[in-house]
């Protein structure tokens, strides 16, 4: 039947989610929730006390009048008409408190969920489930309602309670109806009440969801946006004359994305809306008039009358949008949804990776002897493209290897792996004969220095800079200038404003920004001042790709004396920088081709060879070592 598919559809649309919602609760306090929901009670129950006051007074009028200001019937009216006036203040000071209480609440959810997330989003290992794009869907999906204040799982919490207030005032007008008029009158209205919900919020609900269809189109439109009026790009804007193509490729996101939106909005609220209007005012005023029936023919008295248009009109007034609970309530629910998704979409991720839980501890001294690849293929998720393809490879303990070749050899791919960014698709990486995939990823991590080709450049003082790169270590102001000396950076850092608590960020107060070499060397003393802290062994990807000829040369001039003894690896395409390594190792195709020392490899006449004549041709030719010009 297509009942079955539309309500189990219902249930895991608009039940479940809320079920997940009920669930944030405990993180907001057992005490607040519920004080709120007591709250919520009181004053669910106060405008029908109200209706009922004023209803009373509206019956005792003909009487007071008749008996005059000092009768027993106006002293009854002053005290009922107090009586409603009390109610009616009662409401406008509790009715605040309900908002602060829900502000409470909202903060404690959404600030346990933020730290949910940030658990979630560092959990793996790998980087690969931030690079899938269902993954990154549901977590913008997420972390935008977490953000969005009023609209946030903790809002929708607050809202949800909420509820409790309406279906309590609607409960007790459907009550009263009974009452004074007619229990079937009273189930009437209560129809009319839920038809005009369900047009609200059902719809709401059916609007929302096309909102995740457009994810994608949202996250460029916000991307484009946020480059556009960013410091980051601000040069290149101008310069390339930009800011056309940027608005036209942000207009076109946004239509795409608003499109199919504003047609499911028109789809949802137009024509049905009109339906369920039609049917919940022949409802209401089919009441109505048998109401006014009943008093013409003297069945019920003036406060009954009273009472009964008044529960009519205030029950069907509970029929439209609450502010206080319908968005948050829906977006909430998606956020909680969306984040539900994206753990499991995680975890997923987590438990294909060879060794998962394993996590046994690294040795102190490892590596002793090497660093071993064997057999390694490895594929980016969704490509089916080997980047590395059965690769072999020894990495000595206490000697520095150079890994070259060509731009896409697969240089930077065995970095990752090295790291464990990445977990290879078929063989192994083993330390000392131990797979590296049982090994507690953490602590293998801290044996472990890398500079990597696209290093980060914190907007955090030049001391935090270098000194992230051992957060686990107590800081050494002694290593920190040691450091930043080896890497010829120590006298940069001196020149700033502040030193080394200068912030590298021209956006704050006494911020100061460095040069592309600068912030290269940076990142060199990082890695050395992890070194220091205890890693074993040393990545550099590219380290001099910022840094002119001479600076480059003079640095690999020093790079043995800087990684005497350490299991060091120097990735570069540049075959001139890495003479001196103790070993260099030519990657094509995924694959390990030559190997040896340089003389070795340039006598034997082979792929290094040539490409080395290739790249010192281009140098004596005034380009660099990718075939561009340069400044001489």
């Amino acid at each position: 039947m297509p009942a079955v598919p539309m309500l189990r559809s219902w249930y895991r649309s608009a039940v479940v989610p809320r079920a997940g919602i009920l669930r944030l609760l405990p993180s907001a306090g057992p005490a607040l929730v519920l004080g709120l929901a007591l709250l919520d009670v009181v004053l669910g129950l106060l405008p029908v006390a109200f209706v009922l006051a004023t209803s009373v007074v509206v019956g005792q009028v003909p009487a007071a009048v008749d008996g005059g200001t000092g009768s027993a019937a106006w002293g009854d009216l002053v005290r009922t008409f107090v009586l409603a006036a009390v109610l009616f203040l009662a409401r406008q000071v509790l009715a605040p408190l309900q908002t602060a209480l829900g502000v409470r609440m909202q903060r404690r959810i959404d600030g346990d969920l933020r730290d949910r997330a940030l658990r979630i989003a560092l959990r793996s290992t790998s980087i690969a489930p931030m690079e899938d794009q269902a993954t990154l869907d549901a977590l913008a999906e997420a972390t935008r309602e977490i953000e969005a204040d009023f609209r946030s799982p903790g809002a929708a919490a607050a809202g949800l309670l909420a509820l409790i207030a309406r279906y309590v005032q609607l409960a007790g007008f459907a009550t009263i109806l009974g009452v004074v008029v007619s229990w079937p009158a009273a189930a009437a209205v209560v129809v009319a009440t839920m038809v005009f919900r369900y047009g609200q919020r059902g719809g709401l609900r059916r609007y929302s969801q096309v909102w995740k269809d457009v994810v994608g189109f949202r996250r460029r439109s916000t991307y484009l946006r946020e480059v556009a009026m960013g410091p980051d790009a601000a040069k290149e804007m101008r310069v390339f004359g930009l800011a056309g193509w940027f608005t036209d490729e942000y207009t076109d996101a946004t239509e795409r994305m608003l499109g199919p939106v504003a047609a499911r909005r028109r789809q949802i609220y137009l024509v049905p809306y009109l339906v369920y209007t039609a049917i919940g005012l022949g409802i209401s005023a089919a009441v109505l008039v048998s109401i006014a029936r009943s008093a013409s023919a003297g069945d019920i008295t003036l406060t009954a009358l009273a009472l009964g248009i008044q529960s009519v009109v205030a029950a069907i007034a509970l029929g439209e949008y609450y502010p206080e609970s319908d968005v948050q309530t829906q977006y909430g629910m998606q956020a909680v949804t969306a984040l539900a998704e994206f753990d499991h979409r995680m975890a997923e991720a987590e438990a294909r990776l060879p060794g998962a839980g394993t996590g046994l501890p690294v040795p102190a001294g490892a590596p002793e002897s090497s660093l071993r690849f064997e057999g390694v293929s490895f594929a980016y998720p969704g490509s089916s493209r080997l980047v590395l393809d059965r690769l072999d490879l020894e990495l000595p303990a206490g000697l520095s290897t150079a890994i070259v070749g060509v731009n896409g050899a697969g240089k930077t791919t065995l970095v990752k792996l090295l790291t464990r960014l990445h977990e290879p698709t078929a063989g192994r990486l083993t330390v000392d004969g131990t797979d590296l995939a049982d090994l507690d990823a953490a602590s293998w991590r801290r044996h472990v220095s890398v500079v990597f080709q696209d290093f980060v450049r914190y907007e955090l003082s030049a001391a935090d800079n270098i000194a992230v790169g051992a957060v686990h270590a107590p800081r050494q102001d002694a290593v920190l200038r040691r450091v930043a000396e080896r890497a010829a950076v120590a006298d940069v850092v001196d020149a700033l404003p502040a030193g080394f608590d200068t912030t590298l960020s021209r956006a704050y107060e006494g911020g100061a920004d460095l040069s592309g070499g600068q912030w290269q060397r940076i990142a060199i003393a990082r890695s050395l001042y992890a070194l220091e802290a205890g890693a074993r062994v040393l990545v550099l990807d590219e380290p001099t790709s910022a840094l002119d000829v001479r600076a480059e040369a003079e640095f690999f001039d020093r790079f043995v004396e800087l990684t005497r003894g350490v299991t060091s690896v120097l990735i570069s395409h540049r075959f001139s920088s890495v003479r001196r390594a103790d070993r260099i190792v030519v990657i094509d195709a995924g694959r390990v081709v030559e190997q040896g020392t340089h003389d070795e490899l340039v006598a034997a006449d082979g792929h290094y060879a040539r490409l080395f004549r290739l790249q010192a041709e281009r140098f004596a030719a005034g380009l660099d070592a990718d075939g561009n010009e340069v400044d001489s």
